[in-house]
């Protein structure tokens, strides 16, 4: 009889290389696959082809899929300027559903009877991984042995020395994962809700300590140029605002947030890049959108972070909400201008044709053009009606 084929989704940690291992002795043929989003140097993938064939595995490969990853979804967080509570620019647990979805695809090609990941049963990870393969590789099994087996950590090291593989997989103070749209820190301090992370915990640094100015022009809401050197390649362009910020070690916080499990998680995160690109794009955005485009926008992109961060990215209502935020950008057009300090910026201003507040009805604060003294102070008269009506019913609640 021939042996069943499982795709382990692979990054090169303990978990993955237990999972290889394990399941390479339990009699099945292992295709180790790497999704790249972005998060992983050429030196990291090199070295993980190394590992999967010594851990066993029949077939490696590595499935790039960053430029998916972008046009599907960091596009779209671009345009809805989104923040899970705010803070959390929605980083590396972003990057899980298109990795999954990039597996259950490798998965469907070489017609393999199932697929593995090396997910706990304590975090967000196996909801992404699970849901996205139950429904875009429907009839796989779905193998976890850590999750299953509740293995710990030293068990599965033990493991993989009985069998002749040795790595360094000593559980660090912290643990990161890194991706193009930044990286997140868990571990050590932030365990304790009183405490923050020290600036050993980060992976960058000030290397620059001189203020700049970042100009970044955007075309339909899409980067087109940063600081006058103009990218076809959107995914080189948030490299380039990634490098220029990290050099001031700009993007740093923690974010606190409800869990799809339910329970509060704390992850703390450096993410240069999109902390200076959302805030130029939402600073372009004051200026050529609408009051209510920019408040319907919100809403629809609240909700849009939110799905996404819930592993609900296969819900059909995601192409609709992508189709708002798509038209939203059809004017926001022009440079956004940021001065970079160490560990922080402010915004500057925007020069744009289609800055609205060039209007040539009126400088606010200084004077009208499109109306006269009189008709100002009808339309506020006209304004007051509904309050001089309530209060004058009502007149002992004036405050």
């Amino acid at each position: 009889m021939s042996k069943k084929k499982v795709v382990v989704a692979f990054s090169g940690g303990l978990d993955t290389s237990y999972t290889v291992m394990k399941l390479t002795q339990d009699g099945y043929d292992v295709y180790a696959a790497c999704a790249n989003t972005g998060g992983f140097s050429p030196e990291q993938l090199k070295k993980n082809e190394e590992n999967a064939y010594k851990l066993g595995a029949v077939q490696y490969v590595t499935l790039d899929v960053t430029q998916e990853y972008y046009e599907k979804s960091l596009k779209y967080m671009i345009f809805g300027n989104v923040m899970r509570n705010n803070c959390y620019p929605i980083s590396v647990s972003s990057e899980r559903i298109f990795q999954a979805i990039a597996i259950a695809r490798y998965a469907r090609e070489i017609g393999a009877d199932a697929i593995a990941h090396g997910s706990t049963g304590a975090g967000n990870d196996q909801i992404r991984f699970d849901m996205t393969f139950l429904v875009l590789a429907p009839g796989i099994e779905i193998i976890t042995l850590t999750r299953d087996h509740a293995l710990s950590r030293q068990e599965e090291v033990d493991y993989l020395n009985e069998h002749g593989f040795f790595a360094d997989f000593t559980k660090l103070k912290y643990s990161y994962n890194v991706g193009i749209w930044g990286t997140s820190v868990c571990g050590g301090e932030l365990l304790d809700p009183a405490q923050g992370l020290p600036e050993e915990a980060y992976l960058k640094h000030v290397t620059r300590t001189e203020e700049s100015l970042l100009k970044i022009r955007f075309e339909k809401g899409e980067i087109v140029a940063v600081n006058d050197e103009e990218f076809t390649d959107k995914v080189a362009a948030i490299q380039k605002i990634e490098e220029i910020g990290a050099s001031y070690a700009i993007g740093r916080d923690a974010n606190v947030g409800d869990t799809i499990i339910g329970i509060k998680g704390r992850v703390g995160f450096e993410a240069a890049a999109p902390k200076l690109i959302i805030e130029a794009h939402r600073l372009l955005e004051k200026s050529t959108l609408s009051k209510w485009q920019q408040y319907w926008k919100d809403q629809v992109a609240n909700w849009y972070g939110m799905f996404l961060h819930e592993s609900q990215y296969l819900e059909p209502v995601m192409p609709d909400m992508e189709a708002m935020l798509t038209s939203s950008q059809r004017n926001v057009t022009g440079t956004a201008i940021l001065k970079l300090r160490p560990y922080g910026f402010e915004t500057v201003g925007v020069d744009s044709d289609n800055d609205l507040s060039k209007s040539k009805l009126g400088e606010y604060g200084e004077m009208q053009h499109g109306w006269t003294a009189d008709e100002a102070k009808g339309f506020i008269k006209v304004l007051s009606t509904p309050l001089r009506v309530y209060y004058g019913t009502h007149p002992d609640e004036k405050r």
